[in-house]
C-alpha cells in the first residue's frame, strides 16, 4: 500500500510541473497576488478537519441561514456549481431561498429586476450592468447562474460596491456586502440567503467576521472552492477521489476542479483582457500541458536521435485553432482528402468535448477549453508525436479515417485504437486526477482472451460501434494503468515505451495490449 506522502506525489508531479509554468506567465501579469488581503485568505485554509461525503454536506447546508460560497471568478464550474447549490437547497422544499451576488453592483439592482420580471432581455441586461467592462470574466455561466436562481429563488441581489480595483478599499467593500445581506435578511426572514463572493473575500477576518457582526444570531456557513492546499493535502488520502472536506464547523471546502484548470482558466482571461480582437489564444495552454506531460514521462523535447526519445519533439508541437478557425479547419482537411461526412463528424465532437486534436493535419481545433479533454488530447499528440506522427507525414496512418468507414478491414486498426485510447486516457488522469476512473461494474476483467472477443466484435459491427468498442477496452485499460501507476509499481519512464511504440506494423498493436494487459494483472 503506498503511503499518503507517496500517493500525493504521484497524483501531483504532472500537475505541479505545469502549474509551475502557469503561475509564472500570471506573476508576470499580475502582480496582486502578493497583497496582505490575498495572503491573508491563502494563509487562512492550510489543513482540514475530516472528509465529507455528499450526505454530510447535504446536512450542512440545509443547517445554514447564510452560505457564503466562494467563487473563482475565471473558473466557469465555480458559478456552475453555485447554482448547483442554490437548485438543490430550493427543490427540498422546507424554506426558500435568495441569491446575492458579487459581480452586480448594488446600484444596478433596477436593472436585475427588470430582467427578472422578463421586461428586458439577456442582452440589454449584459449591456446595462456592464458586464463586460466592469467585470470581464465569462458571460455564460454567471447568466446560467441568473436563470437557475429567476427559476428557483424568490429574488436575487447584486452586493459589490466601487472601487473594484483599489484592495486598499476592498475593506469597505466588505462592510458593504455584509450590509446588504443584513438587508436581505430583513426582506426575506424566512429564506436562505446565498451569497457568491469571490474566494479571497472569504478569509475569517474579512467578509465572514463582519457578516457575524452584522448578522449575530444567523447560522453562517462558508463553502470554499478548490482551495489549493486543501487540495494537495487531499490528495494524499487513500481514497480515490475527495470531494469535499470540512475545515472547521463553519468552513467547508468542495473540489470540483483541479489548481491547473483554476490557473489555466485565469491565464486564459489575462490574455483575453490583453488582446484587441478579444478572442483567447489557447495555444500557450495547450503546449504547457504537453510540456508538463512530457516532463512527467521524462521526455527530452530537444532530443536529436530517435530511439528512447522523439527526434526534436519541440519541432512536432501542433497548431492550435480556435473558435473561428472552422473555414480554416474545413481547408485543412480536405487537402487530406477528407470527405464531408468525416469532416462533420470531426467537427460534431469537437463541437461536444469542447476541442479535438486532428493526427491528419497535426492541429487541436478548441471551441471551448475544458480541462479534461484538453489533457486527453494533448496525450494523443504526444503517443502520435513518439510515433512520428505517422498520419501526417504519409497521410495513411493506422487511425486513418478510411478505417472507421471499413472496420473489418484489419483487426489491427481495433487494437491500435485500443492503446491509443488507453495511452489518452491515462495521460488525462495524470494531468487531471480528478478525472473518475473508468469503467463499469459488470464488465469483464480485462484478459488477452476477453480483448480477442471484443476485437472480434468490433470486426463484425459498424464503424460507430467499432468505435465504441475500442474506446471501452482503451479506457479501461488506460484507468487500471494508472492504478498501477499509483501503487508505485510502475515509474513514469517505465511507461515512456508505450507512448514510443511504433504500431504500423502488423501484429505490433496486438501485443502491445497484450503486454498492456500483462502488466496490470501481474500488480
Amino acid at each position: 500500500m503506498a503511503s499518503t506522502v507517496n500517493l500525493r506525489s504521484r497524483r501531483s508531479a504532472a500537475q505541479l510541473h505545469a502549474l509551475a509554468g502557469v503561475e509564472r506567465e500570471i506573476r508576470a501579469q499580475d502582480s496582486h497576488n502578493r497583497r496582505k488581503y490575498l495572503r491573508e485568505f491563502s494563509q487562512a485554509f492550510r489543513n482540514y478537519d475530516s472528509l465529507l461525503d455528499s450526505q454530510q454536506l447535504q446536512n450542512a447546508l440545509h443547517a445554514a441561514d447564510v452560505v457564503l460560497v466562494g467563487d473563482y471568478h475565471a473558473l466557469p464550474g465555480a458559478q456552475r456549481y453555485a447554482a448547483s447549490l442554490l437548485e438543490q437547497r430550493a427543490l427540498a422544499g422546507d424554506r426558500p431561498v435568495v441569491l446575492g451576488v458579487e459581480t452586480i453592483f448594488a446600484r444596478d439592482q433596477h436593472i436585475l429586476e427588470e430582467w427578472w420580471r422578463r421586461e428586458i432581455d439577456e442582452n440589454e441586461l449584459r449591456q446595462r450592468i456592464r458586464f463586460d467592462l466592469d467585470w470581464g470574466y465569462d458571460w455564460t455561466p454567471f447568466h446560467e447562474l441568473l436563470v437557475t436562481a429567476r427559476d428557483h429563488a424568490e429574488a436575487i441581489y447584486g452586493l459589490d460596491c466601487m472601487p473594484r480595483e483599489n484592495l486598499r478599499k476592498i475593506g469597505a467593500r466588505d462592510r458593504h456586502a455584509a450590509a446588504k445581506v443584513s438587508e436581505i435578511r430583513e426582506r426575506h426572514p424566512n429564506a436562505v440567503i446565498f451569497a457568491l463572493f469571490g474566494e479571497s473575500h472569504l478569509a475569517p477576518g474579512h467578509l465572514p467576521r463582519v457578516l457575524h457582526k452584522e448578522l449575530p444570531g444567523a447560522r453562517i456557513l462558508t463553502i470554499l472552492q478548490n482551495v489549493d492546499a486543501l487540495y494537495w493535502r487531499a490528495a494524499g488520502e487513500r481514497v480515490d477521489k475527495v470531494d469535499a472536506v470540512r475545515v472547521n464547523d463553519d468552513v467547508l471546502c468542495v473540489f470540483n476542479a483541479t489548481p491547473l484548470e483554476k490557473y489555466e482558466s485565469y491565464r486564459l482571461c489575462l490574455d483575453q483582457w490583453s488582446r484587441s480582437d478579444n478572442a483567447p489564444d489557447f495555444a500557450p495552454t495547450i503546449y504547457n500541458l504537453i510540456d508538463s506531460l512530457a516532463t512527467f514521462l521524462e521526455i527530452n523535447r530537444y532530443s536529436p536521435h530517435n530511439g528512447t526519445q522523439p527526434k526534436f519533439l519541440v519541432d512536432m508541437l501542433p497548431e492550435v485553432h480556435g473558435n473561428s478557425s472552422d473555414v480554416m479547419l474545413r481547408r485543412l482537411l480536405s487537402r487530406k482528402g477528407i470527405s464531408e461526412k468525416q469532416l462533420e463528424f470531426m467537427l460534431a465532437s469537437v463541437e461536444e468535448r469542447g476541442s479535438a486534436y486532428l493526427p491528419q493535419v497535426n492541429a487541436f481545433h478548441i471551441r471551448e477549453f475544458q480541462m479534461v479533454h484538453a489533457a486527453e488530447d494533448a496525450t494523443r499528440f504526444l503517443h502520435h508525436a513518439c510515433r512520428g506522427l505517422p498520419q501526417r507525414l504519409n497521410g495513411q496512418g493506422e487511425n486513418d479515417s478510411s478505417v472507421q468507414e471499413n472496420p473489418t478491414a484489419t483487426a489491427d486498426a481495433f487494437y491500435t485504437q485500443v492503446i491509443e485510447h488507453a495511452v489518452a486516457y491515462f495521460g488525462s488522469r495524470v494531468l487531471y486526477p480528478s478525472r473518475p476512473a473508468s469503467g463499469a461494474e459488470d464488465a469483464p476483467a480485462l484478459s488477452r482472451a476477453a480483448l480477442e472477443k471484443a476485437a472480434q466484435a468490433a470486426l463484425r459491427a459498424d464503424a460507430e460501434k467499432f468505435e465504441s468498442i475500442a474506446q471501452d477496452w482503451g479506457y479501461r485499460m488506460g484507468s487500471q494503468l494508472y492504478d498501477v501507476y499509483l501503487s508505485g509499481k510502475v515509474k513514469p519512464s517505465g511507461l515512456r515505451r508505450l507512448f514510443l511504440t511504433h504500431l504500423d506494423e502488423p501484429g505490433l498493436a496486438r501485443k502491445a495490449c497484450t503486454a498492456v494487459i500483462a502488466k496490470i494483472r501481474a500488480q
